[in-house]
């Protein structure tokens, strides 16, 4: 009898221990995350979208065997304010000082990645996070994050200038060799655990190297000159320096692609791309318009996100943190009420076009960029895009807004740079006038040239104040140039985009719209390089 029960005892345990191993088998994998983010590049600048002076293999596997969404807003035209909105969920304009650029990050603003840290990933990064940020530099700092919110650098492997591994095709391409720092991190780091990993390129950040296109196999009669641009060699010549870069950036992650599917890891691995915000020309980064604000987003894992697809439904920055918490059932829990919404249902739908017709309306923001402007004053924009329209509110149209037109010289008061920048020989000095449009030959050009009546209209545009508010039809008019404000046509239109942003400002609570001090966002610290400008008529 007792021999039975031993036998009984043993028997229960050998089943008890294949049934355990068995549901050990039959829990499905955690997926990976490979986040990859490019710095300046606007949405129409891929092959996939058919641009043709522009070979993205990579970003057009990821589109083609995946989700390509035709309507992705950035938090921002700027890069700081709108990786902030990334990684918290939330609007730049809820996040203080934390959603604005070259300013600090203050400890409550959580990002999504240290809760998947929390739950079991392992997180890491290469190249650009979520900057430019001031974080804490001492124990004294206590309000401040010690760390970069888009993760932990694991490696900082580089290219040595002049060395028969230095590959890079550009001279203003960074060091960082980004494969090789995401090899690392799988190799070394991962171990058998899942893992979100952010790619953030330096590309195509300016400053290009001018006429790198020459050695390139670029072609000046290849590039579709924006609407926006005088038609001009020099402009063709900038367009395809930043081309360039954008190859640079798709040529690692391609790498990353064929190395995850070497080891067996791509298919469980969801890969997103997108950039932060447009491309750094006149007009376009900085800018409440399309070229600013809407930028390349596409989305793979075929596993559970049906492929092949074309997305019109609006998505927003402030939409991916909820959709990644989601997707690896990681709670909320530590960060501040997010504002976005999980898309993760129009992910794993089979339909193309309109997925969620409920969603109509998505936006976005900028305050200050460079220091542009009298006491740091920065341009305060809002927007409000549907799949068919984009309204802007310029909510300060007194001010400048590409920064003042004039400088006064470091070291005096009162001592003033030329007007526009331009120097006695005519040429322009960029860092003298407008700066919040980085330095480049566009710009320069188009300064230099404001007398030409061909170019004076550009100058106009990129340049020249502008109305409060301002309404494009972006299916017909992509580059923002026929003002619909005012148009009988389009009141109702007009009337109800106003109220519905109104309505997520207060919902929001912005304060430009419902704080105690509306002017809070020009007195936040710039950690960053600080320019003196005179004081603008009728400023008391």
């Amino acid at each position: 009898m007792k021999a039975k029960n031993i036998l009984s005892i043993f028997l229960f345990l050998i089943i008890i221990s294949n049934y355990s191993c068995q549901t050990k088998q039959e829990e499905p994998k955690r997926p990976n995350i490979l986040f990859a983010i490019s710095d300046d590049q606007s949405f129409a600048h891929t092959s996939f979208a058919g641009c043709n002076f522009i070979e993205t293999p990579a970003f057009d596997r990821v589109a083609s065997e995946g989700i390509y969404f035709n309507n992705c807003l950035a938090g921002s035209p700027g890069c700081a304010p709108s990786r902030s909105t990334i990684v918290t969920g939330r609007y730049h304009w809820q996040n203080e000082q934390s959603g604005q650029h070259g300013s600090s990050w203050l400890k409550k603003y959580i990002p999504f990645i240290d809760l998947l840290d929390a739950n079991g990933y392992v997180t890491g990064r290469t190249g650009k996070g979520v900057s430019p940020f001031r974080y804490a530099r001492s124990e004294a700092d206590s309000i401040w994050r010690k760390t970069d919110a888009g993760g932990i650098m694991h490696s900082t492997i580089q290219y040595k200038r002049g060395s028969a591994e230095d590959e890079r095709t550009a001279g203003g391409i960074g060091a960082y060799n980004y494969f090789e720092n995401f090899k690392f991190f799988m190799d070394s780091v991962k171990a058998d655990k899942p893992f979100f990993f952010w790619y953030g390129a330096n590309e195509p950040h300016r400053r290009f190297e001018q006429d790198s296109w020459k050695r390139n196999n670029k072609n000046l009669a290849d590039v579709e000159v924006e609407g926006f641009f005088p038609d001009h060699e020099i402009v063709r010549g900038d367009i395809l320096d930043y081309a360039v870069e954008i190859e640079w950036f798709d040529l690692h992650l391609q790498r990353m692609l064929t190395y995850l599917e070497e080891i067996g890891e791509l298919e469980n691995t969801i890969v997103i791309v997108t950039a932060d915000n447009g491309m750094a020309f006149p007009r376009a980064k900085a800018n409440g318009y399309e070229y600013g604000v809407h930028v390349p987003f596409a989305v793979r894992f075929p596993k559970d996100f049906p492929g092949g697809r074309i997305v019109d439904d609006p998505v927003s920055f402030a939409d991916l943190a909820p959709t990644i918490l989601e997707l690896t059932g990681t709670s909320t829990e530590g960060m501040l009420q997010i504002s976005g919404k999980s898309i993760l249902k129009t992910l794993r739908s089979s339909k193309q076009g309109v997925v969620d017709p409920e969603k109509k309306y998505i936006f976005s923001g900028r305050e200050r960029h460079s220091s542009s402007r009298y006491l740091n004053w920065g341009y305060p924009q809002r927007m409000i895009r549907s799949q068919e329209y984009l309204l802007t509110w310029n909510m300060k149209p007194e001010r400048w807004p590409a920064g003042a037109p004039q400088r006064i010289v470091a070291g005096t008061t009162d001592e003033l740079w030329p007007m526009y920048g331009i120097k006695e020989d005519g040429k322009h000095e960029s860092s003298w006038a407008f700066t919040d449009i980085d330095g480049a030959p566009t710009k320069s050009y188009i300064i230099e040239n404001m007398n030409d009546e061909k170019v004076k209209p550009f100058f106009d545009l990129a340049l020249g104040k502008r109305p409060e508010f301002e309404m494009f039809n972006i299916k017909e008019d992509p580059f923002c140039l026929n003002n619909l404000i005012g148009n009988a046509d389009f009141t109702d239109i007009e009337k109800e985009m106003k109220a519905v942003l109104l309505e997520e400002l207060k919902k929001s609570e912005d304060p430009r719209i419902v704080g105690s001090d509306k002017e809070v966002f020009d007195s936040y610290i710039r950690y960053s390089q600080m320019r003196e400008f005179p004081k603008p008529v009728g400023v008391e």
